[in-house]
């Protein structure tokens, strides 16, 4: 038998080696413990989801994690294998087998691998962005001007008779639509709770809707770098019954307010606490 014929030989059998078996036994150890870990780490930082769109959302996230935990997992039992294997020179040690990564049918796998995965987020995504349509499109949904400017966020409700607030107040179960803009600088709504964020845009109106569903008091952040106090842009989103919602309204002033949602070019101050905010 030539050498050749025996590396033939030898390369087709790269599954029984000692190190593969090695780097597979760790990947089976490492998935469910890199899987568990992601996942608890993205439960903690979101909090329990508050609308529809979250909860997919975090099912998506959830699903990822563990399809790409597998991944993480291979590549950390070779690195691990190969760090117990320390060849030292220019040239490869005369037991290498280079037929894994020459070959086409490894390649393949990696590709249609990651081909499925990019499919399945396009398609999962789509149908995410499908909820918000059909809340934009509900002739009950309830329309809210949301105004960012350093260091602030104003919240006016033109079907309230031009009531503005410093906190957000929302109905449970009741679509809102959110008409996001901006007076200084570029500034990102963000709700974690209630899956909403969208940039801020100085001139520009860009909306985005959700429909919660949980009641509680969640936080509004500034997701976009805005200046020096950016840390400090943020406050908070009341979800209430509808009951609860009207009687709020009823104590707020009311102003002379057409929903426009650029009240600075009308001479009108930005500022919530000269204009009946809390």
């Amino acid at each position: 038998m030539t050498d050749m014929q025996a590396h033939t030989k030898t390369s087709t059998k790269w599954w029984k080696k000692k190190d593969v078996r090695k780097a597979a036994l760790l990947t089976v150890i490492l998935t469910p413990v890199i899987g568990y870990l992601a996942s608890e780490v993205q439960v903690r930082l979101m909090g329990p989801p508050a609308s529809q769109v979250m909860k997919t959302t975090e099912s998506l996230m959830w699903i990822f994690t563990w399809a790409v935990s597998p991944v993480i997992a291979i590549v950390f039992s070779i690195a691990i294998v190969s760090l117990g294997n320390v060849h030292r020179g220019d040239n490869p040690p005369p037991d290498a087998d280079h037929s894994i990564r020459n070959s086409a049918r490894s390649n393949i796998v990696w590709l249609s691998v990651s081909a499925v995965l990019t499919l399945f987020a396009v398609i999962s995504g789509t149908i995410v962005l499908q909820h918000d349509n059909e809340s934009i499109l509900d002739d009950h949904a309830v329309d809210i001007n949301v105004t960012g400017q350093q260091w602030v966020w104003n919240y006016d409700y033109p079907r309230s008779q031009g009531v503005r607030s410093e906190e957000l107040h929302l109905v449970v179960n009741k679509p809102v639509v959110f008409h996001v803009t901006s007076v200084d600088v570029k500034h990102s709504f963000w709700i974690v709770e209630l899956g909403v964020k969208i940039d801020a845009n100085p001139g520009v109106v860009t909306e985005v809707a959700v429909n919660p569903n949980k009641l509680g008091t969640f936080n509004v952040r500034c997701a976009e770098l805005c200046g020096l106090l950016h840390s400090y842009m943020q406050n908070k989103v009341i979800v209430q019954t509808q009951d609860d919602y009207d009687n709020w309204l009823l104590t707020q002033p009311k102003r002379n307010y057409s929903g426009d949602p650029f009240p600075q070019d009308k001479g009108e101050p930005t500022d919530p606490n000269k204009n009946g905010g809390n």
